[in-house]
């Protein structure tokens, strides 16, 4: 089995780096699960690691936490080497990993203050530190209540109170969110939100693509092992084709009048046949016409719909969303969607 090579120095960026990997690897048997993986996470930022399931988003999290051994990269977490300084970075790092740390047979404040004592922190300090991050997470009325009849989203902020006893400021989240209902989840979105204002770090691996595009700053596609691409949202979209306006008539004349005036004006070639649960275009009354959402396209089709006497009822834009870009990448089965893909309706 390859070693952990002793990290290089971080060359010096405007932002400094609280992770950084170069070339990390993992294998199980005959199973490569990390292939060569670079990773680099900007101070007080969310990173969003997503992939299919088994594409080794949970495998990361581990080895970059300590909990599992890389067999080979070079890793900083923290600014600690991971093989040189591993008990550096733990006491630089939080996790919540995707299965709860609840004792449910204890109270919430016990949880907390078994969490103070695992840091061990003085007694005093302890109660003072649980005591307000129970009051931040909004769970002092439950606090004397056993864990076991918290809801699930009452149970993932409790989990993510006890991760911030020891005041981490870099947190691993391994899909926080999975399972919970919509405004939990929103609630969740909140407290990540005030984690990074306060200056910590997120590492965030999520099945919801909706999570990623409103949290994270920068995103990374795992797949097979390795980075299919990495970038801001905005980015990784625009890397993906497929975007168009979207003409709907309620009339078979009108349609038939736009569809022969597109076909003679200089305007991109319509996309042909669109269709909606199967139905032909034609019968839908409906055209598509290649944009990458811009004002000077739009505006461009405007124009032209008015030079040409032609009334769309309704125009929808549809710009390539992480859905798109997911599936493009992976070739998977889009991972659970929060909204719908992004249309609007003009």
């Amino acid at each position: 089995m390859a070693t952990i090579r002793t990290s290089a120095p971080v060359a010096a960026h405007s932002t400094a780096q609280a992770i950084t990997a170069t070339g990390l690897r993992k294998s199980y048997g005959d199973k490569v699960v990390l292939d060569g993986i670079d990773l680099s996470v900007p101070e007080g930022t969310v990173f969003s690691l997503l992939g299919p399931n088994g594409a080794g988003k949970t495998t990361a999290v581990k080895i970059l936490s300590t909990l599992v051994t890389a067999d080979a990269g070079e890793l900083s977490v923290g600014g600690h080497d991971l093989a040189a300084d591993p008990q550096a970075v733990r006491a630089a790092i939080g996790v919540t990993g995707q299965f709860s740390a609840v004792d449910g047979l204890i109270t919430g404040e016990e949880n907390m203050l078994l969490m103070a004592d695992l840091h061990h922190l003085p007694r005093r300090e302890g109660r003072r530190v649980a005591a307000e991050l129970l009051e931040r997470f909004d769970l002092v009325e439950a606090a004397k209540k056993p864990a076991a009849g918290y809801s699930g989203g009452m149970k993932r902020r409790l989990d993510i109170a006890m991760t911030l006893v020891g005041s981490p400021r870099i947190i691993f989240l391994d899909e926080p969110t999975t399972g919970l209902d919509p405004r939990s989840r929103h609630t969740m979105w909140g407290i990540i939100r005030e984690l990074v204002a306060d200056g910590v770090t997120v590492f965030l691996t999520t099945q919801y693509l909706e999570e990623a595009d409103e949290l994270a700053d920068r995103i990374a596609v795992l797949n097979d092992g390795r980075i299919a691409a990495e970038g801001s949202a905005d980015e990784l979209k625009r890397i993906v084709p497929g975007g168009h306006v979207r003409l709907r008539f309620t009339g078979p004349d009108a349609y038939r009048s736009a569809a022969l005036a597109l076909r003679e004006a200089t305007l991109p070639q319509a996309l042909g046949s669109d269709r909606a649960g199967g139905t032909p275009v034609d019968e839908a009354l409906s055209l598509r016409i290649p944009s990458d959402g811009s004002q000077r396209e739009l505006r461009s089709i405007l124009d032209w719909l008015d030079s040409a006497g032609i009334e769309a009822d309704e125009l929808t834009v549809h710009t390539p969303d992480l859905d798109d870009v997911f599936f493009a990448l992976t070739g998977s089965t889009v991972p659970a969607r929060g909204n719908q893909p992004k249309e609007a309706v003009r």
